[in-house]
């Protein structure tokens, strides 16, 4: 079985890049998935039109790309059991694996592999997330461009020039999104506690969000300069926002991704041992 793409996982992100692909253009057949639950596999064949199969090794027989989309505390038995095919196939391997280092991969898949390692968010699923990618020294160009062209069927992508960013990055955006939901959780809730009604407060918070998220990205402003913007003197806006910074709400939000950083990187060490 020979495939252009194989796909080791057919999870939620797995599925999320593997429609951006076919809806780019890439062809149905080009694309091969590995999964062992056999619900996962007829729902990917009968959305996407993929050929799909329950063993790993299988998928990745002459596949010249490999995508690594499985849960971190699987990813050391998974990289031992396609080591073989993948250095046969002379593969590049791409992990969109939370938490694992480009090191342990290459201890699990052999030496000459070529790897890249990305960390995509949540609104991937719906075309709309952003991912950070690192490559392993040595990764040419045309392996960093496929890896680019893969994960930009999501959104956008940035390249980080050290791993280490990567733990940055999982506190930033890939753990951002909940960030997100929490400010309209909050921001519904108290509309709600003020007087409107639930269906109302929700989608005031949501479509506030929508919209400041979409100006941020098409302003020519800094996210600065639009809360100044918004902030007459004296007025509503400036009410709120003296309560949130006497709350130190910068502080807080500082220490909430710092502490997902550094959690980023203490996972990292103990999928390492596996």
């Amino acid at each position: 079985m020979t495939r252009q793409i194989a796909f080791v996982g057919g999870g939620n992100m797995a599925t999320g890049l593997i429609g951006g692909l076919i809806a780019r253009g890439t062809p149905p057949s080009s694309i091969v998935v590995a999964d062992p639950e056999a619900s996962q596999r007829s729902r990917l064949e009968h959305d996407y039109g993929v050929m799909t199969v329950a063993d790993a090794p299988a998928a990745v027989v002459g596949a010249r790309t490999v995508v690594l989309a499985v849960k971190p505390q699987q990813m050391a038995q998974v990289a031992r059991s396609i080591a073989g095919p993948v250095a046969a196939a002379g593969a590049l391997v791409i992990s969109v694996a939370a938490g694992i280092r480009l090191q342990d991969l290459a201890r699990w898949l052999g030496p000459g592999v070529p790897l890249i390692r990305t960390m995509p968010n949540r609104p991937a699923l719906i075309g709309a997330g952003i991912t950070a990618l690192y490559a392993m020294p040595g990764v040419d160009a045309a392996s960093r461009q496929t890896a680019e062209t893969i994960l930009a069927a999501c959104g956008p992508t940035v390249w980080v020039p050290d791993e280490s960013q990567l733990d940055v990055v999982t506190a930033v955006s890939g753990s951002g999104p909940a960030y997100f939901f929490l400010l309209i959780e909050c921001l519904e809730a108290a509309g709600i506690e003020l007087g409107l009604d639930p269906a109302t407060a929700r989608r005031l918070a949501v479509e506030t969000a929508r919209g400041s998220g979409r100006m941020a990205a098409e302003a020519a402003e800094s996210p600065a300069e639009l809360r100044a913007q918004v902030t007459s003197q004296g007025g509503t806006t400036a009410a709120a926002l003296e309560v949130l910074e006497a709350a130190g709400v910068r502080g807080i939000f500082a220490a909430a991704v710092a502490a997902g950083a550094h959690r980023s990187a203490a996972l990292a060490q103990e999928f390492g041992t596996l």
